[in-house]
């Protein structure tokens, strides 16, 4: 069998079932009674060992078979929960983690896993020992099929009817690594001649593999006995099957009929028929067994959400071509159509962007692991707390927010965080707290970093900055607090030469702000010294689809992203005023610097003797530039297409669009211009 094929689906599983153990276990830290907890795990690893061992993965599967066991004697009470034994468990998830990066990277997943194997080994013993206690029950389970008073009426009438009853005692090969799988096979191939009516142990069990080898089967079937155990050894990994025919029961005690109750052994059998689904089969999918008003999904290739994508926005473009000529024309039938066209797509633009959405968890599940490791590095006491978790964003934007949130989290523990000792001193409670919290407002996600730690030290920051020549002295004594706590995310504070001159704030958050502007975001800081920092990233919820508003410059047509807009306005040449090098204008109070579109984009310029300006303000941060531009034309959906290869990093222009008339329109960046 070639398991390639299958290579993608066990990735992204073994990723899930990853990521379930750390979270479960970072809970079982907190209650190392909770067994329930140590079953999930416990689940988790199992359902691991049997895909990277049918996927020949064999360290993986070998590593996984050790952590198996040491769940397996914590859920068996064979073993305590220990601080020793939760740092060994989490150090087998990174390798886990690591081979899987490798598999993924298309590597072949082995590594040396001797010196963890000996460490979860120190519980192997223990593991072992419930491990054959557990064998020894069910074997002598497997073999005890009873039936209770309904249960014998209504296989009594099946025998009247014609149906045979037989008892199967199933036993699968040691070297089965899916018994669940081929459980189910049994089943199915059985209700194909009859029906099963019970199992021992029961469906659930067998399910989850919750079970060593042996389980019995009650089967009514119309077939002879050897046909019937034909259908089962013909299932490849089936070791053995007993069969044997049940005979007429005799009469129950009276004692036993008080006993029985009918009404609440139903679930367990039903009226025999030849061709029935089996009651108490299990499903052969977890997901696919679910009631039928619950939620079904499937797996989806990004690549073909990006596909879909791409189609779509075509079809955007030739909707404004239509909502053109529909105008040009005035024709009411075809202008009827082309607004029913267009609440139609964006029926189907607002479906294609929700498939495109997934929860922030995704991004933030990854963190109070790495919390755990740096609390213990730095010798400090933190509570990392999430919420808004399932707020959903892009899954272009997804991919990228996971190291500037890392970033910005480090910094909040490391340098933002005091020391339990320090934290008391200033009146503080002796933990720190960091809060992770996203929301959506408007067409926008945020995502806010706060911790009460110490704050941003801005007479140092300011020493620095001057040191670093990032600002002259001369704008060091204009700066108010905001604009000084704006200045970590200067260039010049990466290299910072001691962790203790800002208290280690700024170092690489200009890779962070430069990688969330790129994005279409842009990153603000709150600080009180002595109380803490709040830093709240802004981002688009998508990249592809944007509102912008459209501008004329002489001929040419541009589109100016309308969630950079502040304001658009008309004023006189007379109200520029000349500032030092440079033109500005008195906006409400604040002094803004004027940016000529015509001479930054080179467009010659027609209309020098016009008195009146069209400016569009707009904003990066707490930075605000007019540009001046000759006419606006109108707000516009477009789709953001990239300029390809051929045109990289042109300066102010983030990309183009096709208009409704069939012309190209620049996309401009006006981060780069406002720097």
């Amino acid at each position: 069998m070639d398991v390639n094929q299958y290579l993608d689906i066990f990735l992204d599983e073994s990723r899930e079932h990853l990521q379930t153990c750390n979270e479960k276990l970072l809970d079982l830290e907190k209650n190392p009674t909770d067994l329930q907890l140590v079953n999930d795990i416990f689940r988790a690893a199992h359902t691991l060992k049997g895909m990277s061992a049918t996927m020949g993965f064999d360290d993986m599967a070998h590593l996984t078979h050790h952590l198996e066991n040491m769940f397996d004697a914590i859920r068996n009470e064979q073993m305590i929960v220990t601080p020793e034994s939760m740092d060994t468990m989490f150090e087998a998830l990174d390798h886990l983690e690591a081979m899987v990066q490798s598999i993924a990277e298309g590597g072949d997943g082995k590594r040396d896993v001797t010196e963890i194997s000996k460490k979860l080994d120190v519980t192997g013993s223990h593991a072992e020992a419930a491990s054959s206690v557990e064998t020894a029950d069910a074997s002598a389970a497997a073999n005890d099929l009873d039936y209770n008073e309904f249960e014998r009426t209504v296989l009594d009438e099946a025998r009247e009817q014609g149906f045979k009853c037989y008892e199967l005692n199933v036993t699968l090969s040691e070297a089965c690594l899916l018994k669940a799988v081929r459980v189910y096979m049994i089943f199915e191939r059985l209700n194909e001649a009859g029906e099963v009516v019970k199992t021992v142990p029961n469906a659930e069990l067998l399910e989850s593999e919750d079970f060593e080898s042996e389980f019995s089967i009650s089967y009514l079937s119309k077939q002879p006995m050897d046909e019937v155990q034909k259908i089962v050894t013909a299932i490849s990994e089936v070791e053995k099957v007993e069969i044997s025919e049940v005979s007429a029961f005799e009469e129950a005690a009276p004692a036993e009929k008080q006993e029985a109750q009918p009404e609440q052994k139903k679930e367990e059998v039903s009226v025999p028929a030849a061709k029935a689904p089996a009651n108490d089969a299990p499903k052969a999918n977890g997901n696919n067994g679910a009631a039928a008003g619950g939620t079904k999904t499937i797996r989806v290739n990004i690549d073909r959400l990006d596909s879909l994508m791409n189609l779509f926005e075509e079809l955007v473009i030739d909707r404004g071509r239509l909502e053109q000529i529909a105008k040009e024309l005035e024709n009411n039938e075809l202008t009827d159509t082309v607004e029913r066209m267009t609440r139609i797509s964006g029926d189907l633009q607002s479906i294609i962007l929700n498939m495109r959405m997934v929860p922030v968890e995704t991004v933030f599940n990854r963190f109070p692991r790495m919390i755990r490791q740096l609390t213990k590095e730095l010798n400090k006491k933190i509570e990392l707390i999430i919420e808004g978790a399932e707020t959903e964003l892009d899954r272009t934007v997804i991919d990228e927010i996971g190291d500037p949130l890392l970033h910005l989290l480090r910094n909040s523990l490391d340098h933002g965080i005091e020391s339990p000792e320090e934290r008391v001193k200033k009146g503080k409670p002796e933990k720190g707290t960091v809060l992770l919290k996203a929301y959506h407002s408007g067409n926008h996600v945020f995502i806010e970093v706060e911790d009460d730690g110490g704050g941003i030290n801005r007479k140092k920051v300011l020493e620095k900055a001057l040191e670093r020549g990032v600002i002259t002295e001369r704008e060091a004594e204009t700066l108010e607090d905001h604009q000084i706590d704006s200045l970590i995310f200067a260039a010049g504070f990466s290299t910072a030469d001691t962790i203790s001159d800002i208290s280690g704030r700024g170092v690489g958050l200009d890779v962070v702000k430069n990688k969330l502007e790129s994005l279409g975001g842009s990153v603000s800081i709150n600080s009180t010294e002595g109380q803490g920092s709040l830093f709240s990233i802004q981002l688009p919820l998508t990249l592809s689809i944007i509102s912008v508003l459209l501008v004329k410059l002489e001929e040419e047509t541009f589109a100016i992203p309308i969630s950079s807009i502040i304001e658009t306005a008309v004023i006189k040449k007379s109200d520029i005023l000349q500032t030092h090098d440079r033109e500005v204008i008195d906006f409400r109070g604040f002094i803004v610097p004027v940016v000529y579109l015509k001479k930054q984009f080179h467009v010659p310029n027609a209309n020098e003797l016009e008195e009146e300006l069209h400016i569009i303000v707009v904003r990066k941060g707490d930075k605000l530039t007019a540009f001046v531009v000759d006419s606006f034309i109108g707000q516009q959906e477009v789709v953001l297409k990239s300029l390809g290869d051929y045109l990289p990093n042109v300066f102010a222009i983030s990309g183009a669009t096709i208009l409704g008339d069939g012309q190209v329109a620049l996309i401009v960046d006006c981060n780069a211009l406002i720097k």
